[in-house]
């Protein structure tokens, strides 16, 4: 399974995607730095990233619902 979920620029030349693929017959969730290498057209992911198992994805979710509230208190 390959499928983008989501993209957002980080810089000039590097985008974050969020996936869902296949690791090891394991679904899971990849969230990762992609960058325009000096002699490519395209983009490649890096080495920079989570690779997490779908199942933790409720944990994940959480986390980042806690995050919010932290910057929420922190910017107000």
């Amino acid at each position: 399974m390959e499928k983008d979920v989501a993209s957002f620029e980080k810089n000039k030349y590097q985008d974050i995607r969020v996936r869902l693929s296949e690791y090891q017959g394991n679904d899971v969730i990849d969230i990762r730095v992609w960058t325009q290498p000096p002699q490519g057209t395209e983009k490649v992911p890096t080495g920079k990233g989570i690779n997490i198992n779908v199942k933790l994805f409720p944990k994940l979710k959480d986390a980042i619902a806690k995050l919010e509230k932290v910057l929420a208190e922190e910017m107000a």
